[in-house]
């Protein structure tokens, strides 16, 4: 436990498992959103409901994977900066890509939007008047479909959304390839094909998360 936690190596290897676990919290985060463009989602949203010790135990685990993540993020960021001699430095930004060398700003990107998500979907402290809590739908259902409408007609929340979705998608980009390469599963015959499977998985999410807040601003899905 020690060497996961003061060593450099430590720190990658934790860094690259709550990665992935948070990147499949995020596919299958997208899946129930799906249910949106069948006006599903209200049921969908009863149906975790009525699993409550079971979604909340999902949201703890998924807040200590975030904290330890951002955590050991900002210390490995620090001691790299602090280690690295110039020239290395130098060196090493000419195979750098925007996405590595950016992301702890994309991180805390990410994780600014994950606050105000929160505030939005689940405290829905966000435009109070239009919350779930307070609105039924025709079953008698909080309505969550009707919140997320209203919501995404706002072009700031609809802006705010979009590029936060781009800030996760360029963290994913570089993450997803680093974390096979710091797990050892990263070889010379393995790097082309993970790193290009990484920007097509990320571009996917990009796409289908982006399109919900689209397809509601443009009139397509409508209240």
């Amino acid at each position: 436990m020690q060497f996961l936690i003061k060593s450099s190596v430590g720190k990658k290897l934790i860094m690259a498992i709550t990665g992935q676990l948070m990147f499949l919290f995020i596919v299958f985060h997208l899946i129930g959103n799906t249910s949106l463009y069948f006006s599903w989602i209200n049921t969908y949203a009863k149906h975790l409901h009525d699993l409550w010790p079971l979604v909340w135990i999902v949201r703890f685990v998924m807040i200590t994977l975030l904290s330890l993540h951002l955590v050991f993020g900002i210390q490995l960021t620090l001691e790299n900066r602090s280690a690295k001699p110039d020239a290395y430095a130098i060196k090493k930004s000419l195979r750098a890509t925007f996405a590595s060398k950016n992301m702890i700003w994309t991180g805390l990107i990410i994780a600014g939007f994950l606050l105000y998500h929160l505030l939005h979907f689940t405290f829905q402290v966000v435009h109070p008047e239009m919350s779930a809590k307070l609105n039924t739908d025709v079953m008698g259902l909080p309505d969550l479909f009707s919140m997320i409408v209203f919501g995404f007609q706002n072009f700031f929340i609809l802006s705010l959304y979009i590029a936060s979705l781009i800030a996760l998608t360029l963290h994913l980009v570089h993450g997803l390839q680093s974390s096979f390469q710091t797990m050892g599963l990263n070889t010379d015959q393995t790097q082309p094909v993970i790193a290009k499977a990484g920007v097509i998985a990320s571009l996917i999410l990009l796409i289908g998360y982006a399109s919900i807040p689209v397809v509601i601003f443009i009139g397509i899905v409508k209240g």
